[in-house]
């Protein structure tokens, strides 16, 4: 069983929001989509993730697959139905053209936790006071930090941190990453889009979780210190302790 919390937010300096949540507790399954795209595209193709992402779920319950290896090609063929209505739906509208969204799922079964993600939405787990981000960034900041051409610093204020190198509906075909974690009772997981870890250091970001009285709390908290420390972008988390 897990304890859970979650809030959206606009952020300070945008007109609308183009991040999207899902949780499914009966499923034991939490997403959060961050929307790219001009006019209100960036809105629809998160909440097309979601929604779909939720519709195939109850259409094809996740139950039926119980190792490892099948619950990542469950979710792989998840994304690539949602990832293929998204990319359709841009290609057959010139309002929408060039829309995607990342998506970071969280997939809790027995003691696992199965986490998929594409784009720069994050998993984040806190264990023992510590913080550990789960998921692996896709962007041009983070290929050029890995291949060892800018600094952890540099990468900070890099005028292209944003560009996304992966997104749902951007391409084709649709490469997510996926993870098994151990889960352990009192682990908190905290699903986010960019809105918040652009914000808040990932020491704040783990000391509000370690003194956290409830998930609840835990999102409030996380996302009124974005919105203080400048609430540049959209704000959206998902928090679960187990």
């Amino acid at each position: 069983m897990a304890q859970i919390g979650f809030k959206t937010d606009r952020g300070r300096r945008r007109d609308n929001n183009e991040d999207s949540l899902f949780v499914m507790p009966e499923q034991n399954i939490y997403i959060v989509a961050d929307g790219v795209g001009g006019h209100n595209s960036g809105e629809l193709a998160s909440m097309t993730a979601v929604k779909n992402i939720a519709e195939y779920i109850v259409e094809h319950p996740v139950e039926k697959s119980n190792d490892a290896e099948s619950i990542r090609e469950y979710f792989q063929l998840c994304l690539k139905a949602v990832n293929q209505t998204i990319y359709q739906m841009a290609k057959n509208s010139k309002e929408n053209a060039g829309m995607a969204t990342t998506v970071v799922l969280l997939y809790l079964c027995d003691d696992q936790a199965y986490c998929m993600n594409v784009g720069d939405s994050r998993a984040y787990l806190v264990r023992d006071g510590r913080l550990r981000q789960i998921t692996e960034d896709h962007t041009y900041v983070n290929e050029l930090l890995k291949e060892g051409s800018i600094t952890r610093a540099q990468a900070e204020n890099h005028p292209q941190k944003n560009m996304i190198t992966r997104a749902l509906g951007g391409e084709e075909k649709i490469l997510p990453d996926f993870y098994v974690i151990h889960s352990e009772k009192n682990d908190i997981f905290i699903l986010c889009s960019d809105g918040l870890y652009g914000e808040v250091a990932s020491e704040e970001i783990c000391r509000l979780a370690s003194k956290a009285d409830s998930m609840s709390a835990l999102s409030a908290d996380l996302v009124n210190l974005a919105n203080s420390n400048g609430g540049n972008d959209n704000i959206t988390v998902v928090c679960l302790k187990i």
